[in-house]
């Protein structure tokens, strides 16, 4: 009898269960849905490492609500401006500092001419700078050689006569041992002014005018190629070296000479 209640029980009870059934699995579906939709839950730990790693211009706002915990996040539309970069060598300023030793000798002589011109045009440029007072500095390198090859023996200046042993005798040109024969060229163009013998030991010897007061002469040749009138060129021979006149050896005693007096031809070449 007992066991009849209980199985009409359990037939009574039926209907009220499947509808609870019912019940609960249509709130588990709309439970479902709706975490489906909702936005991935995200802990406040991670949020705010989210918010540093991204730096400033992020928002984050925590609100309580009555049903539970709500987050908000708000980004920034734009990212941050960047600053633009700058080169260090746009920025920092160079200076040069210039030292010169103090050995060094300061000079007013006349620039330097450009190197375009030709070697006689310079010449004649310092000449016209410097009238008839031509500074050393200024003359250097202003007249060519005398010979292809210099190799200097006396210089010009105060020394001991090799023919009458005087002490202070002053050698007005610059010496350069030298084969007879060989080609004696002028040191610049101008106007053979002496082509002859020179009676005060020069032996056979040439003169030329460059103008404005400065000369050359060539000295103990053993014969000369000009004439006096003649227009010579930069180069050009004016004789062969020798040992004629007051001389020990074959050898060219050259001279410059700047408004009538000798000066150091060392200063010209």
């Amino acid at each position: 009898m007992s066991e009849v209640k209980q199985r009409g029980r359990r037939k009574a009870s039926s209907p009220v269960t499947h509808e609870l059934s019912a019940h609960l699995g249509s709130r588990r579906e709309a439970l479902a849905a709706e975490r489906a939709n909702a936005t991935p839950n995200i802990s406040v730990a991670q949020l705010l490492r989210s918010g540093a790693a991204s730096g400033a211009g992020q928002k984050v706002g925590v609100a309580m609500a009555a049903t539970g915990l709500v987050l908000a996040v708000t980004l920034p539309s734009t990212q941050a401006a960047e600053v633009p970069s700058v080169q260090a060598s746009s920025v920092s300023s160079v200076e040069t500092v210039v030292t010169a030793a103090a050995d060094i000798p300061i000079t007013f002589a006349s620039p330097q001419l450009a190197s375009s011109m030709s070697p006689d045009g310079q010449l004649k440029e310092t000449l016209k700078v410097e009238a008839s007072n031509v500074a050393p500095q200024a003359a250097k390198g202003t007249l060519s050689a005398p010979l292809k090859t210099l190799v200097p023996s006396s210089p010009f200046g105060d020394r001991i006569s090799p023919i009458t042993g005087q002490v202070d005798e002053h050698h007005t040109g610059q010496d350069y041992a030298i084969a007879s024969g060989t080609e004696v060229l002028s040191a610049a163009s101008g106007t053979v002014t002496f082509s002859g013998w020179h009676t005060y030991g020069g032996g056979n010897r040439v003169v030329v005018d460059h103008g404005n007061g400065l000369s050359t002469s060539y000295n103990h040749m053993s014969s000369n190629a000009v004439k006096v009138g003649q227009k010579v060129e930069r180069g050009e021979v004016v004789g062969f070296s020798g040992s004629t006149g007051a001389s020990t050896g074959p050898h060219l005693h050259f001279e410059v000479i700047v408004d009538d007096e000798t000066v150091d031809p060392m200063g010209w070449l």
